[in-house]
């Protein structure tokens, strides 16, 4: 925003940084003069400035969303913004239905694990492509949106998607630590300016020995070491099916979150899962269900 801006009597409106009328002149949304057109209509009119300018066309429904967004410390993207993948639906479209599910987990899990003074939680699913991934990366954001300060850890060594969602660029991750390449771990977290509250630990280096480097026990050092600093930590790990990692990374933290897809999970395959996690005396907070 401008002093120019500030200065002029006719928008003594405006003189605020986060009000919604200084916000969207400073992103560019409207002009000095729009300004004008929009406060002798909300005068005339009695309604909020938001609503005025969205009746002049002036601004847009998602404009005024976004500007909310920013006065309520809730992080929200518009499209083209972020650069992030288009999977993430809870930043890019946080007040669609489809995002519901992310909140109704998040409320699940905050009143069930995290209100319980535990930190970390696996997630991983019976089965290879069943969208994990996807759905740290959202539980990431809506966690985040609630002001909890979270880290979202990739341990898929060998075949990471959090940075490829999250459009992260760094080379040193969680192999680099668990191999004892990077020292100082935080040059390794990646925190999104975007999101107030979010950060990321990519995978890293993609390693010769993942199963190796995530049974070590290092993982679960790793994760004692860092709980201090957030309210959640939530591990994206390998499926089951093909991969021993999970049981090792699961090891690490305090619970498992398991995906399954309707009509295609198969209940015995589950079992074994759930057998297998109970051996290591791992709890299963719960399971998702998705369709396919």
């Amino acid at each position: 925003m401008t002093n120019d801006v500030l200065s002029n009597n006719s928008i003594p409106a405006l003189n605020a940084d986060f009000s919604i009328g200084g916000m969207l002149l400073k992103m560019g949304k409207i002009t000095p003069q729009d300004a004008e057109r929009i406060l002798r209509l909300q005068k005339e009119r009695g309604i909020r400035f938001g609503e005025a300018a969205e009746s002049l066309g002036l601004v847009s429904a998602a404009d005024i969303n976004y500007v909310l967004s920013k006065q309520f410390a809730y992080p929200y993207l518009m499209d083209g913004r972020g650069d992030f993948s288009e999977s993430l639906v809870a930043a890019y479209d946080p007040f669609s239905i489809n995002v519901e599910k992310y909140r109704a987990i998040r409320s699940q899990l905050m009143l069930y694990w995290f209100t319980q003074g535990k930190k970390s939680l696996t997630f991983s699913s019976v089965y290879e492509g069943d969208d994990t991934s996807d759905l740290v990366a959202n539980l990431g954001v809506v966690f985040s949106q609630l002001g909890e300060k979270t880290l979202i850890i990739d341990a898929n060594l060998d075949n990471p998607r959090q940075n490829r969602i999250f459009n992260i660029k760094s080379s040193s991750g969680l192999s680099d630590i668990l191999a004892g390449r990077v020292s100082d771990y935080s040059s390794a977290i990646t925190r999104l300016a975007e999101f107030e509250h979010l950060s990321i630990l990519s995978s890293g280096t993609i390693p010769p020995n993942p199963r190796e480097l995530l049974g070590r026990g290092f993982l679960k050092q790793f994760i004692a070491t860092i709980g201090s600093e957030y309210d959640a930590i939530l591990v994206d790990a390998p499926a089951f099916d093909r991969h021993a990692e999970p049981l090792s990374v699961a090891s690490a933290t305090e619970g498992v979150v398991l995906l399954a897809k309707r009509h295609v999970s198969k209940a015995n395959d589950l079992t074994k899962v759930v057998e297998q996690l109970s051996n290591i005396r791992v709890p299963v907070v719960g399971t998702v269900l998705t369709e396919n």
